[in-house]
């Protein structure tokens, strides 16, 4: 008997780099044996280098786009990442709390790599009151879960636990990335159901770090569906992301921050 193939939602703005956004959402679904589908948010000039400008889509078109999906497909699955602004984020909580696919992953997306603001200050609080009660895990990184609570970004990790337990009574489970403080070790923590699991990975060493934060959101959205709990799922992601960062320098993709390597596992090892 084949297995079954989930169907997995986007709904994000686009990288024409192909790191980040959609394109990264998409061929992470792929490597993790997910179909990807995807609705557009924004259409974002961007390189390696970083944001040149942005344009916004309306509320209206993207509503619009996730219904029509979801008029004729199943969807198992859905990760958010890239809204920009009050009506998009309005728009799609409307869409959410009359159709709700679930599990839904929430990347709040708030700042690009390059410093670009990518989520519009007075978006912050439409976010963290009309949105996140709806989703099923969100996975700020450290500034974005400062940003979200109106607080100081947490410089340990017994600072990252106060700050995911805060972030627990808005959102059903919570996945705080520590990825941006020191030493040689990442700390996540994730937050379902009142329960605190840590995870430990070693920091891996290459600039080619583009779009790990859509990646590991949408690595958790498709393998979800495929494993029996958030635990499992995040575990699994994390793990594709560590092998995705350390394949990352096999890739020559512009001048600035390139790709992670979303393709690791599939493709042949150029150096053999």
């Amino acid at each position: 008997m084949t297995a079954y193939i989930p169907t997995v939602l986007t709904i994000a703005g686009t990288d024409p780099s192909g790191g980040a956004g959609i394109s990264a959402d998409l061929k992470t679904f792929s490597a993790l044996g997910a179909f990807g589908t995807a609705v557009i948010t924004a259409v974002v000039t961007q390189n390696t280098r970083g944001v040149a400008g942005i344009h916004q889509l309306d509320g209206e078109t993207v509503a619009g786009q996730l219904n029509n999906l979801l008029d004729d497909v199943h969807v198992d699955a859905v990760k958010i990442g890239m809204l920009g602004t009050v009506e998009v984020i309005e728009s799609v909580a409307a869409v959410l709390r009359e159709r709700a696919p679930a599990p839904v992953v929430l990347d709040p997306v708030m700042v690009a790599k390059s410093g670009h603001r990518l989520l519009a200050p007075d978006a912050v609080a439409a976010m963290r009151e009309q949105l996140i009660p709806l989703v099923d895990l969100i996975t700020p990184n450290l500034p974005e879960a400062a940003d979200l609570l109106g607080v100081g970004e947490a410089t340990s990790v017994c600072d990252m636990a106060r700050q995911a337990n805060a972030l627990a009574d808005l959102a059903s489970g919570v996945l705080l990335k520590g990825g941006h403080l020191s030493g040689a070790d990442s700390t996540d923590l994730l937050v379902v159901d009142g329960r605190v699991t840590e995870f430990d990975a070693p920091r891996v060493v290459t600039r080619n770090t583009h779009g790990t934060g859509c990646t590991l959101s949408s690595a958790i959205a498709a393998l979800r569906p495929q494993r029996d709990s958030w635990v499992v799922a995040v575990r699994e992601a994390k793990e594709y992301l560590t092998g995705a960062l350390r394949a990352a320098d096999d890739l020559s993709i512009g001048s600035g921050h390139g790709p992670v390597h979303h393709f690791w596992r599939m493709w042949d090892d150029p150096h053999t």
